[in-house]
Parts: C-alpha cells; sequence; structure tokens
C-alpha cells in the first residue's frame, strides 16, 4: 500500500505521516521537488522555513515519479507513504497502480497560519503575517502549473484536520482505519454493495433511491432500482401521485405505482434463477412487502447498508424463514472531520491572530 497525502501548508500532512509511520510501520518516501520552493514554505524574510524531522529514520529519496512507482512495485509487500503529492502530474503517475490512495487533508487557514508560526519559532524564523501568509497560499494552491487546488477532487478520502491536539488526530486516525486493505479491493460485500448504490442512482422515485443486486455464488444475476412500471410515465416526472404529494414515510402505501428496487431484481432474474444459495444486497434494509418476496423465492441471506422505518418487522419475519439478514457498513470514504470538541467551540479573533496572540496547541505539518 502507498498512501499519499496532499494538502495546503500545515494542513496536517506530515502529522498523518508520522501517524502512519509511528503506529503501522510505514515506511517514508520523498519525491525531490523540480520547482522551486514555494513562498508560502518561507518565513517573511523569504527563508524556507524547514520541517522537524526525526535524524535517525531512514528516507528513500528519488528524483522521478517513475522511479519512486517502480521501488513500491518491487516491494509491494511493504507500506508506504509519502506527502511529496507537488502537482497533478505525480498523482496521473501513481493513481495507474492499484496500491496507491490519495488521502487530502485540509483545516482552516487561521489553524494553518498558526501551526506555521510554531514551525517558524521552532527554527528562530519570523513568520509571515496572516495577510502575507493567505496571499501565498492563494498564489501556492491555485497555480495553474500545480493543480493543487483541484487535487482534492481527486482525493478518496478528504480529511478536515482542525483539532487542537495529536492525541485527538490519532484517535480519530484508529477510527477511519486508514489503513484497511479493502480500501485497495473491495471485499465481495463493499463491491456488490457498491453496485446496489450504483443501480439507486438510476431509480426515477421521488420518495427515496433504493438499489438492489442479486447475486449467487459470487456472480450478479440481476439489478433493480425503484420506480414506476414500464410505459408508465416516470415517478420524477409526476407518474406516480403518491410520491409526488405530501405525507411522511408510510402513509398511502396502497396508492403507490412505485416497484421497489427488490421487486425489480427479483423479477428480472425469476424464481427458476433464484435457486438457492442466493444473497440480495440492497442500499436500504428490505420493507415488510418486499422481505415477504425476497422469503417467497429462496433467497438466502439479505445485506444491507442504510437503515429502514421496519427494519425489525423484517428482521423478525427473515428469522422465522431461517434467512440471514445482516448490515454493511464499508470503509468510510469522502468528507471526514477530524474535529474535536474544543477545536469545534474556538472563535477566531482576526485582531487577535494579526498581533499574534491566539494560541494553538500541538503544531501539526
Amino acid at each position: 500500500m502507498l498512501i499519499g497525502v496532499c494538502g495546503g501548508i500545515c494542513a496536517g500532512k506530515h502529522a498523518i505521516q508520522d501517524y502512519l509511520i509511528d503506529r503501522h510501520g510505514f515506511q517514508p518516501l520523498t519525491l525531490t521537488r523540480a520547482a522551486a520552493t514555494p513562498s508560502v514554505e518561507k518565513s517573511a524574510s523569504d527563508v524556507h522555513v524547514p520541517e522537524m524531522k526525526d535524524s535517525t529514520l531512514s528516507i528513500s529519496t528519488f528524483t522521478h515519479v517513475s522511479e519512486l512507482v517502480d521501488f513500491v512495485t518491487k516491494n509491494w509487500q511493504t507500506d508506504f507513504v509519502t506527502t511529496c503529492i507537488h502537482d497533478e502530474a505525480i498523482v496521473d503517475a501513481l493513481s495507474h497502480r492499484p496500491f496507491f490512495i490519495l488521502v487530502h487533508v485540509d483545516a482552516p487557514i487561521s489553524i494553518r497560519w498558526q501551526r506555521f508560526k510554531d514551525r517558524c519559532a521552532r527554527a528562530s524564523l519570523t513568520p509571515p503575517t496572516l495577510e502575507q501568509f493567505v496571499l501565498r497560499n492563494d498564489q501556492h494552491l491555485y497555480d495553474p502549473a500545480a493543480g493543487l487546488a483541484a487535487l482534492a477532487s481527486r482525493a478518496r478520502i478528504k480529511l478536515l484536520n482542525n483539532t487542537t491536539s495529536l492525541t485527538t488526530l490519532h484517535t480519530s486516525l484508529d477510527t477511519l482505519n486508514l489503513t484497511d486493505q479493502s480500501r485497495l479491493r473491495p471485499t465481495w460485500d463493499h463491491y456488490f454493495m457498491t453496485l446496489a448504490s450504483l443501480a439507486a442512482r438510476r431509480s426515477n422515485c421521488m420518495r427515496r433511491q433504493v438499489g438492489c443486486v442479486l447475486v449467487r455464488e459470487k456472480r450478479v444475476m440481476s439489478t433493480g432500482y425503484n420506480g414506476t412500471p414500464r410505459h408508465i410515465t416516470n415517478c420524477n416526472e409526476g407518474g406516480c401521485s403518491r410520491c409526488n404529494g405530501g405525507g411522511g414515510g408510510g402513509t398511502g402505501l396502497a396508492t403507490c405505482l412505485c416497484i421497489h428496487a427488490e421487486e425489480n431484481a427479483l423479477l428480472e432474474a425469476g424464481r427458476e434463477r433464484v435457486g438457492g444459495g442466493a444473497v440480495l444486497y440492497c442500499n436500504t434494509c428490505p420493507c415488510l412487502t418486499c422481505s415477504i418476496k425476497i422469503v417467497q423465492v429462496g433467497i438466502t441471506e439479505v445485506v444491507f447498508s442504510q437503515s429502514y422505518y421496519m427494519d425489525a418487522e423484517a428482521a423478525k419475519l427473515f428469522e422465522k424463514a431461517g434467512v440471514k439478514l445482516r448490515q454493511f457498513s464499508p470503509p468510510k470514504e469522502g468528507l471526514v472531520s477530524l474535529c474535536d470538541d474544543h477545536a469545534a467551540a474556538l472563535t477566531f479573533d482576526t485582531k487577535a491572530f494579526t498581533n499574534g496572540h491566539a494560541g494553538i496547541g500541538n503544531s501539526q505539518a
């Protein structure tokens, strides 16, 4: 596994790298930066502000990303981490490999400035003013040649790191489980649930998007999503008056024209094809009506992701019928907040920051 960590200056990239090295035995990799040191990494006198590194740590350094990729490929059983994501070209080269995961980390600029001031103080250098830091930060992120601002959209995991404590950061990362191998190659549950979620995007129901995949012996037999029957106007175009009207969930079901995702998948497969040992994956726990049909066609296991308001009733029915029911939660991806209660409650006074009086705890690079 190779985890690449990108983000703005002092967002927490090196704190995450150190966590992976100390807690999970990752090996750091460095890629020589071809371009000049960006001004955002310099003090008020334009002197580069060094990072605090463990001089006893062995670090492999490469002059070109192709060398780094080749090295990791040959040593694929070792876990690596790098913060040297200098531009989109590096991400392009790494993204072709199945062992690479891109993580983006960000934090409020007021916190990042304070962390950078702490770094300057350790090096006995004068930090830039807040205004200088903001302008340099914008120049660094939005330089069209580097395209760093666009990297956030390419990251599989986006971390909001406004915590003031390294202990809290580590606890949050423990919970997130960045090193889960299924992030590289999804488990069968993750794979089929992803297909069910993708099918749900085809739903035209105005109430809820539900997707379903019917599987036997790890082979997809059919998929389904909820919406009005064929030759009937789509629900989102006014085809079902019940879904397009008001009322809470579970009301007026007798007048609903939408076929549920599970029903569509079962109709597509047919009872003869289902046979024994079939597993139904659905992004939402089946309703009682669908549960009855699932039992009738001989499904042996139902796996769902999101809860529904009649989960308990469905669970009782499945238990009586000998159908296994379980919930699957894939590794968390997308935007993940690492903030603690103290950080969330902080209010930043611009004047205090300008005068250098605001204090943030453990510095993170």
